[in-house]
């Protein structure tokens, strides 16, 4: 393939992309060019539709607007995340540790696949999924916002439960 079709071809992915994404090519060439390293990224609290505890840190875009977006989520050790489903595809990597993944709508953690560090997934729209930790872990989850996310059993969202 020579230097000219690779180029013209990447173009065209990135605009498909764009398009795909629901982004204006001024929000997407604000995020275009981001460079961080680990000691720049900045944590905060995890969203609440997850259980408290956990630490959140958007790489790339804005999760709760459409377009593409990079989020990390930094796990402590004994993290549980209830059956729940995303309406939107999710393809997420392990940074660091191992994160317990298992299917279905009810949460057996002898289910859970151990995914250590390195390890990849990648899961359709509605397609029910629980975790664990047994170890501090750090995931970073890609997707087209805005992310969201509904839990099997009503009563496990910690955005119901009174303080």
């Amino acid at each position: 393939m020579t230097h000219k079709r690779a180029f013209t071809i990447a173009v065209a992915l990135i605009a498909a992309l764009q398009i795909a994404g629901g982004t204006s090519a001024q929000a997407q060439a604000s995020d275009a060019h981001k460079i961080l390293s680990p000691q720049e990224i900045k944590w905060a609290p995890a969203p609440a539709s997850i259980p408290p505890g956990a630490q959140a840190a958007v790489l790339y875009g804005d999760p709760s607007k459409e377009g593409l977006f990079a989020l990390r989520l930094k796990l402590p050790k004994g993290y549980r995340i209830a059956p729940h489903t995303h309406p939107k595809p999710e393809i997420v990597t392990v940074v660091s540790g191992t994160f317990r993944l298992g299917m279905g709508e009810t949460a057996d953690q002898s289910r859970a696949k151990p995914l250590p560090a390195g390890s990849f997934f990648a899961m359709s729209p509605g397609m029910a999924h629980f975790a664990f930790t047994d170890e501090d872990t750090v995931i970073q989850l890609n997707s087209t916002g805005p992310w969201t996310l509904s839990y099997v059993n009503p009563k496990d969202d910690p955005r119901q439960k009174t303080q």
